[in-house]
C-alpha cells in the first residue's frame, strides 16, 4: 500500500467540499491510478480468509489495519478468545458534526479449490466474465488504461473485500485533492460474518462506548441491482432454518423383497414437503405470512420505481417462468420465504442401490422479513408437520417410539436472526441519497430490502443510529460460489460512491 508522507499536511489544509467536487476527484484519481488500485486489491485477496484458517484471518486483519493506518485512521484489533479480531478504526474530522460508521467483513466462504477455474487465493484478471468468453490477461502496469469490463477472480473479490479497497481509494482521492470528509468516520471490519458473526454481539457490548456517537451506519456488502444500476438498500431479510429427518425401517431393506410393503422414507418426505408449498410458490403453512410488517407508502413507491429486470433474469438463469405467475423479484423478497436447500435419502447414479433406506432428510431455510420472529416461524413449521400426522422428536427414535408412532420426524432447529428494515423516508438518509445521486444520477435505485441476510439487528440493538446498505459488487459475481469475481467498473463506481458518501452535506 502507498504511504503518503504528506498526509498530515493535506488533512490540515483540506477544505470542506461537496459530493460534486469529491466525485470529480475520485474519477480523476482512479483513472490515473487504476493499475495500482487493482494491485493493492490483489495483495489483499492473496491472503486466505476462511474460518478454518484463523492465522489467515489474523493476517487479513493486520493487513487491513495497515491499509487504513496509512490513511490517517487510528486502528485497533479487538480480541475475544477463540474469535477472529474485530478491526475498528477512527478518523476524526475537524468541525464534523456527524459520525458515520462503515461496516464490511473480511472473512469469506469456504472454498473447494477443485471447482475453481483458477486457484481461489491467486487473483486472476480476465478481459471480461468467463461465462462471456473472457480470457485471462496480465495485470496492468503503472500508467496503463483499465477496462471497466475486466473481471478480477478470487475468493472475497466481491464478498466482501471490495468495499475496503474502494473506500481506501476514495480516501486517497479526497486527500490528494485536499478535500476533507464532512463526517467523522468509524470503520468496523468483521472477521466472522460468513460464519454467523457469533462473537459480534459480545464485541458490540464490550465496546459499546465506541458506537455511542454513531449517527448513521453504512453497511458495505451485497450486490448492486440486477439491472447493473447502483442501489441503496434499507433493509435485509432475517434467516433461520431446520433439518427434518423422517424414518422408514430401522435398517436398509432389499427393495425386491420388501418393496410395496416397507414404507420408503423418501416418499414420506416428498409428500410432507409437498404440503408446505403449492405449485405457484405460495407457502401453505398456516399463518406463515401473518406476522410480516406491512410495507409503507414509501416502500411501495420505491418498489414501483425499480427497473424491470425479471424478464432478463429469467433468460439469464434459464427459467421459463418464476413463482406467483412471474411476480416481480422486488416484491417477492419483501415476503418471508421457505427454501429447500437439500434432500438426502440413500444414493443416486452409479452409487444407487436396490434398497429401501432407513431415513430421508431435508434441509429447509427460511428468509424472514420485519415482524417475523425466527423461533416463532420455526414453531409454525413444526405445527404444520404435526398437522400432517407426524410425531416430532429431537433425537433418533428408540424402538418403543418407533412402535408407537407410524410417522416420526426428527427436527433439528438452526439458530437465526430477525430482519431489519429502515424507513426510506427517514430524514437521516436524505443527505446520503442526495450525495449518491450526484454520483449515479437517476440510475440510483432505492430498495426497501436486500434478498440476502446480514447481522444488522446486532447493530440496531447496540446503537439507535439508522442503518442502510450501500453495495458495490456486480450482481453476477458468483457470491459464495466458485469463480467469485468483481467487475472492475463496479469496483471503480464504488470509489465514486464512497467519495460522495464521505462528503455528503
Amino acid at each position: 500500500m502507498r504511504l503518503y508522507l504528506a498526509l498530515a499536511i493535506l488533512l490540515a489544509n483540506a477544505e470542506a467540499a461537496g459530493p460534486d467536487e469529491a466525485i470529480v476527484a475520485a474519477r480523476a484519481f482512479r483513472d490515473a491510478n487504476g493499475p495500482e488500485i487493482i494491485a493493492d486489491f490483489a495483495a489483499l485477496l492473496r491472503i486466505p480468509n476462511v474460518a478454518e484458517d484463523p492465522d489467515g484471518l489474523r493476517r487479513n486483519a493486520a493487513h487491513i489495519a495497515a491499509i487504513f493506518e496509512a490513511r490517517g485512521f487510528i486502528m485497533r484489533a479487538l480480541e475475544i478468545e477463540g474469535a477472529a479480531p474485530l478491526v475498528v478504526g477512527e478518523r476524526k474530522v475537524a468541525g464534523a458534526t456527524r459520525t458515520i460508521a462503515l461496516y464490511a467483513h473480511y472473512d469469506g466462504q469456504p472454498v473447494a479449490a477443485a471447482d475453481w477455474t483458477t486457484p481461489p487465493f491467486e487473483p486472476a484478471l480476465y478481459s471480461r466474465s468467463k461465462s462471456d468468453g473472457g480470457e485471462r490477461i496480465a495485470f496492468p502496469r503503472e500508467g496503463a488504461s483499465v477496462d471497466a469490463d475486466w473481471r478480477l477472480y478470487a475468493r472475497s473479490a466481491s464478498d466482501d473485500k471490495a468495499p475496503m479497497i474502494a473506500l481506501a481509494a476514495a480516501l486517497d482521492a479526497l486527500d490528494r485533492a485536499g478535500i476533507a470528509p464532512t463526517s467523522n468516520i468509524l470503520l468496523v471490519f468483521d472477521g466472522e460474518e460468513e460464519a454467523g458473526s457469533d462473537h459480534l454481539p459480545q464485541y458490540l457490548r464490550d465496546h459499546r462506548a465506541l458506537f455511542e456517537d454513531v449517527d448513521l451506519w453504512l453497511f458495505c456488502d451485497g450486490p448492486k441491482h440486477q439491472s447493473g444500476a447502483p442501489q441503496l438498500v434499507f433493509g435485509v431479510r432475517g434467516v433461520t432454518g431446520l433439518e427434518i429427518t423422517v424414518y422408514g425401517p430401522n435398517r436398509g431393506l432389499h427393495s425386491g423383497h420388501y418393496g410395496n410393503w416397507a414404507p420408503g422414507p423418501g416418499w414420506r418426505l416428498a409428500r410432507l414437503l409437498a404440503t408446505m408449498k403449492d405449485d405457484d410458490g405460495r407457502v401453505l403453512i398456516k399463518d406463515f405470512y401473518k406476522s410480516a410488517t406491512p410495507l409503507t407508502k414509501a416502500d411501495r413507491k420505491a418498489v414501483a420505481a425499480m427497473p424491470a429486470i425479471d424478464g432478463d433474469l429469467r433468460w439469464i438463469f434459464g427459467l421459463a417462468e418464476t413463482e406467483m405467475e412471474n411476480a416481480p423479484l422486488a416484491e417477492r423478497i419483501l415476503l418471508p420465504a421457505l427454501n429447500l436447500h437439500g434432500l438426502k435419502s440413500a444414493e443416486v447414479g452409479a452409487a444407487a442401490a436396490n434398497v429401501i433406506p432407513p431415513t430421508a432428510t431435508a434441509s429447509l431455510g427460511l428468509r424472514l422479513v420485519p415482524g417475523n420472529d425466527p423461533d416463532e416461524m420455526l414453531d409454525l413449521v413444526e405445527a404444520h408437520i404435526r398437522r400432517q400426522g407426524y410425531f416430532i422428536v429431537r433425537e433418533d427414535p428408540d424402538a418403543k417410539t418407533r412402535a408407537a408412532h407410524p410417522l416420526i420426524a426428527k427436527i433439528a432447529r438452526a439458530s437465526g436472526y430477525p430482519a431489519v428494515r429502515s424507513s426510506i423516508d427517514d430524514r437521516a438518509f436524505a443527505p446520503l441519497i442526495a450525495a449518491l445521486r450526484a454520483a449515479a444520477g437517476d440510475r440510483l435505485v432505492l430498495a426497501p430490502m436486500l434478498g440476502g441476510s446480514l447481522p444488522l439487528y446486532m447493530f440496531r440493538e447496540a446503537s439507535n443510529a439508522p442503518i442502510v446498505i450501500l453495495p458495490i459488487a456486480n450482481f453476477d459475481n458468483n457470491q459464495h460460489a466458485a469463480d467469485e469475481n468483481i467487475r472492475i467498473g463496479d469496483l471503480f463506481d464504488g470509489v465514486d460512491a464512497y467519495a460522495a458518501a464521505l462528503t455528503m452535506k
